[in-house]
């Protein structure tokens, strides 16, 4: 028999479920908000919501709940960008920030992703194109009020031609960027394409105009290749323009790409034309142009791929760009030294090593891209054990309906900056 009890929602995980501590054990339990009485099963599943939260609101997908995605649509879009604001401040409140000027905020609108990873599996009638379900099998993706209206329109002739294809036989994946010029897919399958299956996929994209389709064989590294060709493969970073390899990390909306390049160029302090800024995780220069444009930049990317875009695309820029696994070989101190700033832009799992170089050479500027506010607390506390203290910080939603938050950071220990900070910092957070 399934037994049921009453619980009140105290707080949202990081994962966006609600939180319940009852006898001893906390309880996550998806699709419940803070402040609600809900009934749930011993397990946390939720049964019934009891008394409503006043930010609750009707979910407006019609596959919400079962594809995925969007597990936040249930809370307006103002309480939303506030939990997430919370969160970014309790990371650098955790890290030993104690005063924290006012913050920025900057939230997406609906349908402007410009990115997907998709799941691709063949079925009785077909394909089914979507994301993961909640430990589940993909479901299909027949509407979409996140995905931008470009590449939405993109999956149903896709479906169709994905499956007249004899190399998927079970399941792949389908990546799509929708670049400067024009949608960019990389289908991965099981098998080999046939001369039959690249036929197909080239006519494909004569016929829907796609710049270039790649393919790789069940996703592994270095197996990538062009199967048709069009156009030229171009994506716009302010004054930088390359030709990005297949599956290239883009931000996830061209406005949130916005929001955080403002973001770091407001955190850079005046500079002139012989300062250098160390940029670290530069990917295929998201930040890199623009920083370029105001002095001269040394970037640092793990991706091979990614240094080879940027140095055919770095014509009439002042920046150098250098190769290197920065997790496992981060820039030391004494060659961080002559940088007057350090932006960096570091994966889920923050920079650690990289932080504790940082640290050591005592830059005065360091403009911190976050990603995972957990990773932002571990690395931020060893900035502020360093003296180091908050300029300014910018959240950024351009994951709507989600969990996942950003923002951008800026620390300093120059002291004309602290003393600025110091009179402005008055009754702030």
């Amino acid at each position: 028999m399934t037994m049921f009890r009453e619980e009140t929602i105290v707080a949202l995980g990081a994962a966006g479920d609600g939180i319940v501590h009852a006898d001893g054990q906390t309880l996550f339990v998806p699709g419940a908000l803070p402040g609600e009485t809900v009934r749930i099963r011993e397990d946390g599943i939720l049964d019934t919501i009891v008394t409503p939260s006043p930010a609750r609101i009707e979910p407006i997908c019609s596959l919400f709940g079962v594809c995925g995605g969007c597990s936040l649509q249930i809370l307006r879009t103002d309480a939303l960008l506030d939990w997430k604001m919370g969160r970014v401040e309790r990371a650098l409140r955790d890290a030993g920030f104690s005063a924290l000027p006012l913050p920025r905020s900057f939230q997406t609108a609906a349908r402007t992703r410009r990115r997907v990873d998709l799941a691709v599996r063949r079925v009785a009638d077909g394909i089914v194109i979507g994301l993961h379900g909640r430990n589940a099998a993909p479901v299909d993706m027949t509407s979409c009020d996140v995905i931008d209206p470009k590449l939405f329109a993109l999956l149903a002739p896709l479906r169709d031609v994905l499956a007249s294809l004899g190399a998927l036989t079970g399941e792949g994946t389908l990546q799509i960027n929708l670049l400067t010029s024009g949608p960019d897919i990389l289908i991965s399958t099981l098998q080999e394409l046939s001369s039959s299956d690249r036929n197909k996929l080239a006519n494909f994209a004569r016929l829907y105009k796609i710049p270039r389709i790649s393919w790789s064989l069940d996703g592994k590294t270095g197996t990538d290749e062009t199967v048709a060709q069009i156009a030229p493969v171009q994506q716009v970073f302010g004054p930088l323009t390359i030709s990005p390899p297949p599956a290239v990390f883009l931000q996830a909306s061209e406005s949130g790409e916005r929001a955080i390049v403002q973001a770091v160029m407001s955190g850079i302090p005046p500079l002139n034309r012989k300062d250098l800024v160390v940029e670290l995780y530069a990917g295929c220069g998201t930040l890199t142009g623009p920083l370029a444009e105001k002095a001269k930049v040394l970037a640092y990317e793990g991706s091979a791929e990614a240094v080879k875009a940027l140095r055919k695309g770095r014509v009439g820029l002042r920046f150098d760009v250098e190769t290197r696994d920065l997790v496992r070989q981060p820039v030391l101190a004494k060659d961080l030294g002559a940088a007057r700033v350090v932006v960096l832009d570091p994966p889920h799992t923050g920079a650690p090593r990289q932080i504790e170089e940082i640290a050591a050479a005592k830059v005065k500027d360091v403009v911190y891209v976050s990603c995972n506010p957990a990773a932002l607390t571990k690395d931020a506390h060893r900035l502020a054990e360093s003296g180091y203290q908050v300029a300014e910080w910018t959240v950024i939603d351009q994951f709507l309906w989600s969990a996942e938050v950003e923002a951008v950071v800026t620390f300093t220990r120059d002291s004309k900056r602290l003393k600025k900070l110091a009179r402005n910092t008055e009754g702030a957070l």
